[in-house]
Order: structure tokens, then sequence, then C-alpha cells
């Protein structure tokens, strides 16, 4: 039987277009985050499974692949349930290794520590355009800076990368889980149904206002609550300031410092932002992973229509493994769907209309062959991409696929020279 040559369903091979431009938007990645000062680390792409199910990645727990225990620690006959069987698994995001390696480190960090990882992660989820069971994710975090700086800085230096890539139009949506909460507490939602109810309203892009309203009374909620709700909502969207309009209606429900907290990283991000994105106040969105605290924010790009990244503040999530906790806030570039955006307009990346292919016959002699070495490396040193390779017989056709990798040169070596 042969074997399989398709990949494994979810995943890809990359062909080379597209490995050049992923290599072209790391470089891009990497530069800019250092300018801000965030330094690049690693960690493994296997974490304890105790770690991945620790109640802070939302829905991505249900999707971990998971590594079964090996030799004389497996042992089926007497497990009860599936992670009996478990021990690691393949990471869902960056985020969960980041907080182990700073809990582990954080004597040997500086202070605050500004962090850049980029690596492979893994979810047991559906495939779509865009979503792969492997993809590569681009995370910078600030641990242990409790001030508006950090969200600050994270946006900026996220739309900076994304504008050096050559986006434009595109939007920073912001919120803040406590908003979130102080909204339902004025409508009367008590607290053990706010996650229930942040749910139904992350909806609000795919079944509109009427949507959320129509399922939220589907799932218990009192209508004089929902309707009062759903009003807030569509006061806020109708004013010409939202942001003061919500925090005054929301009165003590929300904290002073959290509303001039807020306040003061929208002004300064529209005070210093370029003109290729808008900051947008987005009272409905959510952020699905439980292990945000206070503001969130997300990418919105119309070429996809849908989000590509996000991220927020998480100040809870290193105390789960120290037992004291850090300021923490990270934001997550959609690696994946920034290729495939550039991939379907048809980028190139800039500087490989410079590429030279050398041709040379079969059976040139050893002079002639080292002349042309000689001339490749030569070019090289100039700057230029030289590939040298055997002569086919039909020429024509080989230059046609060369051209079509971004070949524009061609120089020929023959065994005699041509009449």
């Amino acid at each position: 039987m042969a074997l399989n040559k398709k990949p494994v369903t979810g995943m890809k091979d990359i062909l080379p277009d597209e490995m050049e431009i992923r290599e072209y938007v790391m470089g891009i990645i990497k530069r800019t985050y250092a300018e801000f000062g965030f330094t690049q680390i690693e960690t493994p792409c296997v974490e304890s499974i105790d770690n991945l199910n620790c109640k802070a990645g939302g829905d991505n727990e249900k999707l971990i692949f998971k590594i079964m225990k090996r030799g004389e620690k497996l042992k089926i006959n007497e497990a009860k349930e599936e992670n009996d069987l478990a021990d690691g698994g393949l990471r869902y995001d960056l985020t969960v290794p980041l907080v182990r390696y700073y809990s582990n480190h954080a004597s040997e960090l500086p202070s605050p520590f500004k962090a850049l990882q980029m690596g492979n992660v893994w979810r047991a989820d559906r495939p779509q355009r865009g979503r792969y069971r492997q993809f590569m994710q681009c995370d910078i975090d600030i641990l242990g800076d409790a001030s508006n700086l950090a969200e600050i800085e994270l946006i900026l230096a996220t739309t900076t990368t994304l504008g050096r890539i050559g986006f434009k139009g595109f939007e920073i949506r912001i919120n803040d889980r406590r908003i979130l909460k102080g909204m339902a507490a004025k409508c009367g939602f008590s607290e053990d149904k706010y996650d229930e109810i942040f749910i139904i309203l992350d909806k609000m892009d795919k079944i509109g206002t009427d949507g959320v309203r129509e399922e939220l009374i589907e799932s218990g909620f009192a209508e004089a609550g929902v309707d009062a709700y759903i009003k807030l909502f569509e006061e806020m969207k109708n004013s010409s300031d939202p942001v003061t309009y919500c925090m005054d209606q929301l009165g003590d429900h929300i904290d002073s410092l959290v509303a001039d907290g807020f306040k003061e990283i929208m002004a300064a991000v529209e005070a210093t932002k370029g003109d290729h994105f808008k900051l947008v106040f987005d009272p409905t969105l959510v952020r699905g992973m439980s292990y945000y605290t206070g503001t969130i924010f997300e990418i919105a790009m119309p070429e996809f229509g849908g989000s590509c990244g996000g991220g927020g503040r998480y100040d809870k999530m290193v105390g789960m493994f120290t037992g004291q906790e850090v300021p923490a806030c990270g934001f997550s570039i959609g690696f994946e769907r920034i290729v495939l955006l550039l991939m379907e307009s048809g980028f190139k990346v800039p500087g490989s209309d410079s590429r030279i292919a050398y041709l040379l016959e079969k059976g040139l002699d050893s002079a002639k062959m080292t002349e042309a070495l000689k001339s490749a490396e030569n070019e090289r040193s100039a700057g230029k991409q030289v590939l040298v390779v055997r002569m086919n017989k039909n020429r024509k056709f080989q230059k046609e696929q060369l051209s079509a990798q971004g070949y524009t040169e061609f120089k020929e070596f023959f065994k005699e020279a041509l009449k």
C-alpha cells in the first residue's frame, strides 16, 4: 500500500513562494519589536498537561493534542479518565508557556520584562480559511508593569509593525472586561451569569442586536434587564463620544480609576498613532480567553472579514504558578491570516526582483565553470540573489519556470561560443 503523500488534516506544506513571504514578515516583526525594546525568547512546544488544563485557556483546553504517558507510567487499565493517560500536550497558545517561563526565571529577567515569542501552536480545531491545526503565533507581552503604558506600547508596537508590512485601513477595537461587567451589573444581571451573557454578546457581529436580545431571553434572562442592556449598547453607538457616555452611564458600577485609565489609553494612542489605522471603542468586544482581567483589544481587517489578532491584560495568571500576582499584558498578531492576505493580494517581497539565474550547459569544462561560479559569487557580494543550475534541453521552458519563481535576468554559459 502506498504511503499517504498529503499532510495530516489541518496541517499544510509550505511552498517556496509562501515561505519567502513568511520569512520577510517575520523579519519585519523581529526588527520592529526590537525597536520597541522587546527581547525574543523561546519555550518548548510541549507543556505539562496540568498547565494546559489550568482553566485559563477557555475553549482551547478542549482542543489540546495530548501526549500519552510512556513506559511504566502508562497504566491503561487503571485510568479512570482521558487525562490519566496523558502527562503532556502540544501548546495551544504562547501565553501559558510564557507565564510558566516567567515564573521559572523571574529572578533572572528585567522588570518590566518585554518579551517577543514566535512559534507554532497546535489546536484540534475544525480547519477553515486562515485557520489550521498547526499555525504560527507571534506574541509580544509586558510583565511587571501595572500602568497603562503597557497597553499603549503594545498597541503602538503592533500597529507600527502592521503598517511596515503594508497594511492600511484596519481597526484596533478596544474594550475592558471591567466595562463589560459594569454594564451587566447596571442592567441587573447576577455576577455568576456574566460569562454566559458575554458568550452571547460576543455573537453581536454575526447575529446583530436583535439576535443577541432574542438569545438572551431564550436563555432565561429577564426581558426588562435584556432590554435595558440592549438600549445601553444602542445609545452608545449613537453617541458622539461613546467612551464618555458609557462611563457616565455606568456611574458607581465602574471604578473611576478604571474609567480614567481607559480614556488615557485611548487619548495617548490617538495622539501618537499614524493614519494607517483607526482606534475604535467597541463595548461588545469580549475576547474568549477567561484569563483576561482588564483592557482587551482586537485587530479587525476589512480584507479578511474578521479578527487578525488580539490580546489584553491578564494580571492574575502568574499568580496561578507562583502564588504572587504580577501585572501582565500581551498582544498577538494573527500571523497566518496576515500571510494569507498577502498571498491573496499577489504580494511580492521587496528586492526579490534582483534575481539572476546562471544556466550552465552540460559538459562545461572546469575553467568555464569556475569562471561562472566566480561571477556568481561577485554578484552575491553585491547583494543579488544568484541561482546556478544546469541548462535544460528546452531552455525556453526552463526560463519560463524560473521567471515564474521571480528570476528576471539570465546568463548562459556554453561549452563553445555561439556563432
